[in-house]
C-alpha cells in the first residue's frame, strides 16, 4: 500500500512527467512542450478551486497521479454533488501493481465522505472501470454531413461573440444544464479556456438582449493539395429554444460554398431527423439496405457511491408515476460501505426509503447495472433479458420497466 495525498507545487513537474508517459499522444517528448504543460498545470493548481491534484507515493516517490473535479450534476433536474476523476496515470515501471485500483478506491471514498452521491469519468478502458462498478453512460454520435443537408432558415438574430460575452455564454450554458438530465454546471476556470484558442469562432443567438444559444467551432483542412477544401468542426452547440437551434443550424447550412463537411458530436439520438440526407460520407450499407448515418462510441461512465443519499436527493422526482414497494439488494464489491439491502416505497413514483421490511418484490442487482438503471442509460427490460438482474416476481417486470424509464437519456459535454 502506498500513500495518496494532494501533491505540492514542487511536485507538479513529476506529475506532468507521469502524464506524459501515460498519454504519449499529448506530445510531451520535448522540453518546451513539457514546460508549457507545467506552466498551465501550475496555473490550474493555484486558480482552479474545483480541481485537486493527487499523487500516489511510495518512499516519497510519485508512482501515480490523478485529478479530482468537484461537479454539480443534473440528475432529473435535481442538482447533485458529484466527483469526477481524470488524468489517471501510473509509472510505466509499476504497472500491474494495483496502483490504479488503489487510487480509484481512494477517489470514491474521498467523494463519498465529502457528501457526493455520484462519481463519473471518461474511461481509458471501459472494461476496467466496469469491473470497478462504473456504468456505461450515453453514447456519443459523430455526424459528418454536408452543410446543405442541414435545415436552412433565417439567421437574423445571430451575432459574433467575444470575451466580453463570456459571462452571458456561461449563463446560457448553465440555464441549459439546469434543464437537461446529465449536464454538469460550468465553473469559472473552465470557461477561461473558451477564448484561449485563436482558431475558435464563436457565434451566438441573441434575443431581447440575452444570449439563448451559441456555437463554438473551428476549421480543419480537408486536403493537403487543395487549400480551399475545409471541414468545420463543431466544438460546442448549446441552445435554450427551438428557434435558437434553428438559426444556428441555418448558419451552418449557409457555409456550403466553403465547407466540405460539418463534423458534429452529439448525444442526441434523434439528430438524424434534422438532416435532409441521413447518410454520412460512407457508401457502405448495413443489412438490410440500412444507410450509415453516423458512427457511435461509448465514453462517459457513472457510478453511484451513496445509494441512500441519492434517493434522498431524488425525493422530488417521480419514477414513472408508479406505486410499488421494492426491496433492493445492491452488490458493491469495491465500495463495501455502499453495498446495501433497502426497501424503497414509491408512491406515484416518489421514493421514500422505508425502515420496515414491508415489500412486494425483490430486485438483486450489481452497482454498475443499478447506476445505469437510475441514470436512464439502459432499460430494466433489457437488463432482465440479459440476465443482469434477478427479480423475485416476474409479474412486476412491466411495472419496474415503467418505474425506471427515463424520458431522455443523460447528456454531458464536459471534458475532464
Amino acid at each position: 500500500m502506498g500513500e495518496i495525498r494532494r501533491i505540492t507545487e514542487q511536485e507538479i513537474p513529476s506529475f506532468v512527467s507521469l502524464m506524459g508517459a501515460a498519454y504519449p499522444a499529448n506530445g510531451l517528448h520535448n522540453e518546451q512542450a513539457r514546460n508549457n504543460v507545467i506552466t498551465r498545470t501550475s496555473i490550474q493548481y493555484h486558480e482552479d478551486q474545483e480541481t485537486g491534484f493527487y499523487g500516489y507515493f511510495r518512499d516519497e516517490e510519485m508512482l501515480g497521479g490523478m485529478k479530482f473535479f468537484d461537479f454539480h450534476l443534473n440528475v432529473y433536474e435535481a442538482k447533485v454533488f458529484a466527483g469526477g476523476i481524470g488524468s489517471v496515470c501510473v509509472d510505466l515501471l509499476h504497472k500491474k501493481e494495483r496502483i490504479a485500483k488503489e487510487m480509484l478506491t481512494y477517489f470514491l471514498r474521498h467523494y463519498r465522505q465529502a457528501g457526493a452521491s455520484m462519481a463519473l469519468l471518461h474511461p481509458f478502458r471501459v472494461s476496467f472501470y466496469k469491473q470497478m462498478g462504473f456504468a456505461i453512460g450515453p453514447k456519443m454520435h459523430q455526424y459528418r454531413v454536408s452543410p446543405a443537408n442541414l435545415p436552412k432558415g433565417p439567421k437574423d438574430k445571430l451575432i459574433y461573440l467575444n470575451k466580453d460575452d463570456k459571462q452571458a455564454m456561461v449563463d446560457c450554458y448553465n440555464r441549459y444544464a439546469a434543464s437537461v438530465h446529465g449536464m454538469i454546471e460550468k465553473h469559472e476556470f473552465e470557461c477561461r479556456r473558451w477564448f484561449d484558442d485563436p482558431s475558435n469562432v464563436y457565434v451566438g443567438y441573441k434575443q431581447d438582449n440575452q444570449i439563448l444559444g451559441y456555437l463554438i467551432f473551428n476549421f480543419k483542412r480537408a486536403s493537403e493539395s487543395n487549400f480551399l477544401l475545409n471541414d468545420l468542426i463543431v466544438k460546442e452547440l448549446i441552445f435554450e429554444t427551438p428557434d435558437a437551434l434553428s438559426q444556428l443550424l441555418a448558419f451552418l447550412h449557409s457555409q456550403a460554398d466553403q465547407i466540405r463537411q460539418i463534423v458534429i458530436n452529439t448525444q442526441d439520438e434523434d439528430f438524424h431527423y434534422l438532416l435532409s440526407e441521413t447518410g454520412n460520407d460512407s457508401t457502405d450499407l448495413l443489412p438490410h439496405v440500412a444507410h450509415i448515418s453516423n458512427v457511435s462510441g461509448v465514453g462517459l461512465m457513472y457510478r453511484i457511491i451513496d445509494v441512500h443519499r441519492l434517493f434522498s436527493q431524488l425525493s422530488s422526482h417521480s419514477f414513472g408515476q408508479q406505486t410499488c414497494k421494492l426491496k433492493l439488494m445492491i452488490h458493491d464489491s469495491l465500495l463495501t460501505e455502499n453495498e446495501c439491502s433497502i426497501v424503497v416505497h414509491f408512491a406515484d413514483g416518489y421514493p421514500t426509503i422505508s425502515s420496515s421490511s414491508d415489500y412486494e418484490v425483490e430486485l438483486q442487482i450489481d452497482i454498475s447495472e443499478f447506476t445505469a438503471l437510475m441514470m436512464g442509460t439502459v432499460s430494466f427490460l433489457s437488463l432482465y433479458n440479459y440476465k443482469l438482474v434477478k427479480l423475485s416476481d416476474e409479474s412486476y417486470l412491466s411495472q419496474l420497466n415503467k418505474l425506471f424509464h427515463a424520458d431522455t437519456k443523460p447528456r454531458c459535454i464536459t471534458p475532464f
